[in-house]
């Protein structure tokens, strides 16, 4: 059961398209308090477990810490860190009672789960206009696919987005396209898309490309996809100021672009210089911006990643003056003048000032409202620009989108990557930790910068994290420029990389009809052990091993130097790896603890007692694949409901997707 609460006058968000039964009063869980702004506080048990918060630092389960919902430009993913990219303010409570929160508020929002009480879950945001959703049910897992058919079908992208990716922040020519190309064709390692960063543009210009490196830009898209590489290119969120540049003209000749208080455009300095953002929040302005794509997609391009769009500001011409002014301060030979910490703090503010995010505005609905009102919603309303433009484009065709910020709903038109992480170890476990609660949020479509964005990644490192990311819907090795290069051909034994990523394409058929049952069905494709084995005692406690599907477990090695892991089987289960010589490895371990040998080469997965799961042979990129001629592996007399579909076009219900295999 859901019930809908109404505090305030509420921005609408979008976020839930089902129409829900609007409660008397408070809800019976918890208080709520609207002295000062909003409150909503609950008592929790001891042995109370809360889920949810999508992309979200720390655990699956949330207890003990704070969380902040406030889409932030990040790369230092510490265990500190409070915001992310993304707000996702969908909680769940399980233990003496079982219910769900959403708190659909798209300014910040902060969750205090056990951080400053331990037996206390406090909700506080600065206005009370919102809208709370209540939502009951026997068992979190229950909740959850409630809580999704409230909110609509995930994003479903191409086939084609299911293979590997390769991407790089610093690929400049077409001569760097063509190397990485060449380098996994030519070592038989399969990809299926390279990634477009910043520099394919002119002077970082959105939907320009480079005059003096990517003229004839349709027939290079056409040469990559005769070699079945699709290339993906990113679109920021800030729109360069200048003259002669149409995507600036058109946006100020027609108001699309934030303002200021005065009414003039706001200004803001990315990757381009100083910018204006457009005003995705306006429909007017979004359909305008949205349509700019179709500049690529008429060139052959597929599919698109949208970055920096929660809006990240680098600085401000008001943040600049007044940096400047407290540097002359500084510099004065005077007694008083202020310290090097205070002009040390004044350069480190610059970047997404709040001060900034107060001073601009949008236009909804006839009203102008203060951005810091509606921040959350930026990134959601970018992507959803480009998946409204691409139903325009060609309604029938799946296009790719993932964007780095979002908000709940913006899962129906694109999936996320979970932003500038580390090469770092414990972001591997990170990784594994934000699958299900993103998907209890509605985002299928997710993966990580495999082998990590910022710092220096090491083989043994990338190995173990692209044997993770074999399961994850998005599959993508990404790297910062003036990191070392991590594309898998450029490490010593390359054979251990091409085994590895064949996997992923192995298991193609089976992950795709997965997450193709997921979706069509409002359900979870990553589930925490619990929500599977939800009278078994210990699954809530296990944070390292997930459910993925219907039939199998995912067990990653996520520490250096180690030689295997210990597991957690709450049933019988067989154990499977995927050998460097082609071979698959079967063993069948008993319910409990074992301990299990998974060398750096080898892939794992366990297969829950009666299922089985289909396997391909060796494809070298998605239409290679042959799902005609497949084994079968796992238990004896089990069956496999697979799906199948052009994966090109939306015929999602078509009774022919389906076949029985065994």
């Amino acid at each position: 059961m859901i019930q809908k609460y109404v505090y305030g006058m509420p921005f609408e968000t979008e976020a839930v398209i089902v129409d829900v039964e609007i409660g008397n009063g408070n809800p019976s869980y918890g208080m709520v308090n609207l002295e000062n702004g909003f409150s909503f506080t609950y008592r929790l048990a001891k042995e109370d477990v809360v889920y949810g918060l999508g992309e979200a630092n720390r655990g699956i389960n949330k207890r003990g810490g704070c969380y902040i919902s406030d889409c932030t430009d990040n790369p230092h993913h510490t265990e500190d860190v409070r915001s992310l990219y993304a707000a996702h303010n969908f909680i769940i409570v399980a233990g003496t009672q079982n219910f769900g929160l959403f708190i659909d508020y798209p300014s910040r929002i902060i969750f205090d789960i056990g951080d400053t009480r331990a037996d206390t879950l406090k909700i506080t945001c600065e206005q009370a206009d919102l809208y709370l959703y209540v939502i009951e049910g026997d068992t979190p897992y229950e909740i959850v696919k409630q809580f999704r058919k409230q909110i609509g079908r995930s994003y479903i992208p191409p086939k084609f987005a299911f293979g590997f990716g390769q991407s790089r922040w610093g690929y400049r020519t077409k001569e760097d396209y063509r190397e990485v190309a060449d380098g996994y064709r030519r070592n038989h390692i399969p990809m299926d898309m390279i990634y477009m960063d910043i520099d394919y543009m002119q002077d970082f210009k959105d939907f320009t490309l480079n005059e003096e490196h990517f003229s004839e830009f349709p027939e290079f898209v056409q040469e990559m996809k005769e070699q079945n590489i699709r290339l993906i290119p990113i679109i920021d969120a800030g729109v360069k100021i200048e003259n002669g540049y149409p995507v600036y003209e058109e946006g100020i000749k027609n108001r699309y672009f934030c303002q200021q208080e005065d009414g003039k455009e706001f200004v803001a300095a990315v990757w381009p210089g100083y910018t204006h953002f457009p005003d995705v929040l306006n429909p007017e302005a979004r359909q305008w911006f949205g349509d700019y794509y179709q500049l690529l997609t008429d060139q052959g391009i597929e599919g698109f990643w949208n970055d920096m769009n929660e809006p990240a500001i680098f600085y401000t011409p008001e943040g600049i003056k007044k940096v400047s002014e407290k540097m002359v301060e500084y510099l004065k030979n005077r007694e008083e003048k202020p310290s090097t910490w205070e002009v040390r703090n004044e350069l480190l503010g610059l970047a997404n000032s709040q001060t900034d995010y107060e001073s601009f505005y949008h236009q909804v609905g006839g009203q102008r409202i203060r951005h810091d009102k509606v921040h959350n919603l930026f990134g959601y309303n970018m992507t959803r620009a480009a998946g409204e433009a691409f139903d325009r484009i060609e309604p029938n065709k799946r296009f790719l989108i993932f964007s780095r910020s979002s908000y709940i709903g913006m899962h129906r038109y694109g999936g996320i990557w979970t932003g500038d992480n580390k090469s770092w170890w414990s972001h591997i476990l990170l990784n594994l930790k934000m699958l299900p609660s993103l998907n209890m949020c509605g985002f299928l479509y997710v993966g990580a910068d495999l082998g990590g964005f910022g710092a220096d990644t090491t083989r043994d490192l990338l190995l173990r994290w692209l044997a993770l990311g074999v399961f994850t819907p998005l599959m993508r090795n990404h790297s910062a420029i003036g990191t070392r290069a991590q594309e898998c051909f450029r490490f010593e034994q390359v054979e251990d990389f091409r085994h590895v990523i064949q996997v992923r394409y192995r298991l193609l058929p089976y992950l795709y009809s997965e997450y193709m049952k997921a979706a069509l069905e409002d359900d979870m494709y990553f589930k925490p052990l619990a929500f599977v084995y939800p009278k078994d005692t210990h699954a809530p406690l296990v944070e390292d091993q997930l459910m993925l599907g219907n039939e199998i477990m995912i067990a990653p090695v996520y520490i250096q130097n180690a030689r295997g892991r210990y597991v957690y089987l709450p049933e019988e289960m067989k154990f499977v790896k995927f050998l460097p010589d082609g071979m698959i490895y079967e063993e069948i371990l008993s319910a409990g603890h074992h301990y299990v040998d998974i060398e750096l080469d080898e892939v794992p997965l366990f297969i829950r007692q009666g299922k089985c799961i289909p396997v391909a042979e060796i494809a070298e990129h998605v239409e290679a694949l042959d799902t005609v001629h497949m084994t079968v592996i796992g238990y004896l007399g089990a069956e496999y409901l697979l799906y199948e579909d052009d994966g090109i076009h939306k015929d999602y219900d078509n009774p022919k997707n389906w076949r029985t295999v065994k």
